[in-house]
């Protein structure tokens, strides 16, 4: 910890368990449910990356609507689109010709060191090979440099365009060679290197330009969640202040594979009204018949703030201590609301998956992490409980809360710095079943910035 940071404790652990009936928020390469095996049963799965990025969207579109703790504040975008942002942007603010904003905004980005799909592939041609996590105003910035540089970034892109066409035409001639991996594998052409020392370089104050506009700036999701850039070696990558873990049922996996059948209703119109005269292709069955498969269950997730890192990354993006403790805060606070609130998408229209609200939400603070997946290693038995050792665990909501909060009292007691900790339930069962525990090792709240110490 650093030694001018107000915060007492580094790491806000969060832990949430949630029920969810028939739905299906990610999928396999196959359309499958994701599952895991632990504790020697299946588990259905969500994986942290569809969860992060559900927050990451939820707080980014909160403080663009000036709503919650970060309204108004900067925020980033991932995407592989910068050139064509950029290029819009030339060609609707500054009145560039639609191509040549394109043209020059690909060349000018490609040369700082970006790679782009293939020329002679319109569909990739313009796109960078791998998403970039930037700040939203990157391309508008990219685009405000190149207007004041336009004459000298005009004759430079010609220039630049022309080189890289002929480098292409003669390493297409050449044919292309294994590179020497050192494996005895590789297919890039032996005279790549040499072909791209040949285009002339990108001027030394348009590439400063770039890199600043795609440096993280004071861009808040990206001090939380980070972000890799490796294409680069002088844009700075990001250690993310969040960490997380993928959520599993506490219980073994519950799947069902539905069918289902559409219907057509221009075909039941026909019907309806007696005009089965019409010649129809075809005047039998279901308009479209299929299956998905639908998952049920109470899952059990964690994730990780580390304050100082937060505090950190905004200090090294250029806030003062002051301006960097502000936003920690506010950002602090709008996490924990996303990580409450923000569900994945997918089937949200046929499933209602994103009006969800956690069974239970036990945040605290300590000097080192602590994930309590550990709880659930044997699984959750719902069958009904009985005065003998034969009978189940009863429903997994109410079983699963009191295993989290017994774990938690348990590790509590051989944790001095484990912060008395809060929960936060959505359901009222579960909170009559509070009032019946003892020692939770937390203290109830009402709301989610409550969360918060």
């Amino acid at each position: 910890m650093t030694s001018n940071s107000p915060v007492n404790s580094q790491f806000l652990s969060l832990h949430l368990l949630e029920t969810l009936v028939a739905v299906l928020p990610v999928r396999d390469e196959n359309g499958s449910p994701k599952s895991i095996v632990y504790g020697g049963a299946e588990r259905h799965m969500i994986t942290s990356q569809a969860r992060r990025r559900a927050e990451r969207v939820h707080a980014r579109d909160r403080a663009n609507a000036g709503v919650g703790a970060l309204a108004g504040r900067s925020t980033g975008t991932r995407t592989r689109e910068w050139a064509l942002i950029t290029g819009r942007e030339l060609e609707e603010t500054h009145g560039w010709d639609r191509e040549e904003a394109i043209r020059t905004a690909r060349a000018v980005i490609e040369a700082t060191g970006l790679k782009f799909g293939e020329l002679s592939k319109k569909t990739v041609a313009n796109l960078t090979k791998v998403l970039l996590f930037a700040p939203s105003d990157a391309g508008k910035r990219i685009a405000a440099h190149i207007q004041e540089e336009a004459g000298e970034l005009q004759s430079w892109t010609v220039e630049y365009l022309a080189a890289q066409a002929a480098a292409a035409g003669k390493s297409k001639k050449g044919g292309r060679k294994p590179a020497d991996t050192g494996t005895g594998e590789g297919d890039e052409p032996v005279e790549d290197a040499a072909a791209e020392s040949k285009l002339p370089p990108l001027p030394s104050k348009t590439r400063a330009a770039v890199l600043t506009a795609l440096a993280p700036r004071d861009a808040i999701d990206i001090a939380l969640y980070g972000r890799f850039l490796a294409e680069i070696a002088d844009s700075p990558n990001v250690d993310g202040a969040v960490q997380s873990s993928h959520a599993f049922t506490v219980h073994e996996a519950e799947q069902v594979d539905d069918f289902y059948a559409a219907a057509d209703d221009a075909k039941l119109n026909r019907k309806k009204n007696a005009l089965d005269f019409l010649d129809a292709a075809d005047d039998a069955g279901a308009g479209m018949t299929g299956y998905q498969s639908l998952i049920t269950g109470t899952f059990y997730r964690h994730a990780v703030l580390d304050r100082v890192r937060l505090r950190n990354n905004l200090r090294a993006a250029g806030m003062s201590i002051e301006e960097a403790e502000e936003a920690s805060v506010a950002a602090e606070e709008e996490f924990v609301n996303a990580f409450v609130d923000a569900f994945p998408e997918a089937k949200r229209n046929s499933t209602a998956s994103t009006g969800s609200l956690p069974a239970l939400v036990l945040a605290f603070e300590g000097e080192r992490p602590y994930n309590y997946a550990a709880a659930f290693q044997t699984p959750i038995d719902e069958r009904p409980p009985t005065k003998d050792e034969n009978g189940g665990d009863g429903p997994a909501g109410p079983a699963a809360v009191k295993r989290l909060l017994e774990h938690h009292a348990f590790v509590s007691e051989r944790r001095p710095d484990i912060v008395l900790g809060r929960v936060l339930t959505y359901d009222p069962q579960i909170a009559k079943l509070l009032t019946t525990l003892g020692d939770l090792g937390a203290m109830p709240v009402t709301t989610a910035k409550e969360l918060t110490a």
